[in-house]
């Protein structure tokens, strides 16, 4: 499957618009690694913790949009992008999405 954020596969054309494919996570802070953050906080860089979950949730929106393109047999999906928002105090969605397409020649 090909992910791109560009609305063209290079080498490629795009024969069919197979539709808006979205994958989201909702993740919460967790206590511990909360009061670790806060301390990091205060004494300044980067806040690992968070980092990690940031990644996490972005990893698991991307395989979550690739398991909807997949059920529309697009060969990849175009103009991909990532939105964030707070769902509640404490909790945040991570959303990707973009439009799968069938493809003339799949890479």
């Amino acid at each position: 499957m090909i992910i791109t954020t560009t609305p063209t596969v290079p080498g490629s054309e795009i024969v069919e618009v197979r539709g808006l494919v979205r994958g989201s996570s909702v993740r919460t802070k967790h206590l511990g690694k909360d009061l670790i953050a806060n301390l990091r906080n205060v004494a300044g860089g980067e806040i690992y913790e968070y980092t990690k979950m940031l990644a996490q949730a972005r990893e698991q929106a991307i395989d979550r949009m690739i398991e909807e393109a997949q059920i529309l047999d697009a060969d990849a999906v175009v103009s991909v992008r990532f939105q964030t928002s707070m769902v509640m105090k404490g909790a945040a969605e991570m959303l990707c999405y973009g439009t799968a397409v069938r493809l003339d020649d799949p890479a």
